[in-house]
């Protein structure tokens, strides 16, 4: 798992957001199969048909995926992130996050799967960004350009860690207090969502790409998002038939337990 995240942190370094957060919905066809020949967790059909949905996608996302453009110095980065669009996203994102805590956690946080996944989608496109930042940072200081002495480059250290903090908190609130197959697929499409929308407005990803090419990008995504669907909702159906089937032994056996009572009864 380790060695994965290390990964992931440099993908998000030399590839654009828009490119690397769609494709972890790989990592969701590698678990349906291994799951399949080790955990005996039979894949039907439509797990099948998921997971084709997800390669179809993942091929057109990196097919029509834009070129990154690095920044050549954290105070690159900083102008970026100092645009008044993407400053009106973080105070959008932040105003949200702090209404969902303040107000719609204590009313319906037990209730409303969207309150704690709401606080954890808008805190990872606020994470992903903040680590592209610092990852590009250590880039670049691996290359000979020293940031580690810039201002910067400790801010977006610090709301990285604030933000994979909280992100945590409410997602492990989320996992304890709703079912699992419920909570991935809605958590994937939107950390995934926001995450894209945050990365286009940031660094501005499809700048340059023809109309043809985001449309198709945007398609591929909408596939992967079907299949990771698709994948889940199967697997809740296999849980839920799994759990019956207990229900009904445990019925019948104490049914027998019943039975037997009354023939060995001394009244019978």
């Amino acid at each position: 798992m380790t060695f994965g995240e290390i990964a992931n942190f440099v993908a998000y370094v030399y590839a654009p957001a828009v490119l690397v957060t769609p494709l972890g919905a790989l990592s969701i066809i590698i678990s349906a199969v291994l799951a399949h020949f080790l955990l005996d967790e039979k894949l039907r059909k439509m797990g099948v048909w998921g997971c084709v949905c997800c390669i179809v996608g993942s091929v057109m996302i990196v097919i029509h995926a834009p070129q990154e453009q690095t920044p050549n110095s954290v105070d690159e980065i900083w102008k970026l992130a100092m645009q008044p669009a993407f400053l009106l996203y973080v105070a959008i994102s932040m105003s949200i996050v702090l209404a969902l805590i303040l107000y719609c956690e204590p009313l319906c946080g037990q209730t409303n799967v969207l309150v704690y996944i709401g606080i954890c989608s808008l805190m990872g496109s606020l994470t992903v960004m903040s680590i592209k930042a610092v990852g590009i940072a250590i880039k670049l200081t691996l290359e000979g350009i020293n940031q580690i002495w810039y201002l910067e480059t400790w801010f977006f250290v610090m709301v990285a860690t604030i933000c994979v903090v909280m992100q945590m908190i409410y997602l492990n609130k989320a996992l304890d207090t709703f079912n699992a197959a419920i909570v991935s697929p809605i958590y994937y499409v939107m950390f995934t969502t926001l995450t894209i929308v945050a990365s286009a407005i940031m660094f501005k990803d499809w700048n340059g790409q023809n109309t043809e090419s985001i449309a198709s990008g945007v398609c591929g995504f909408i596939t992967v998002l079907t299949g990771t669907v698709i994948l889940h909702a199967t697997r809740e159906e296999e849980q839920a038939s799994s759990s019956g089937r207990m229900r009904w032994q445990d019925s019948g056996k104490s049914f027998d337990e019943e039975h037997l009572t009354s023939l060995y009864s001394p009244e019978y």
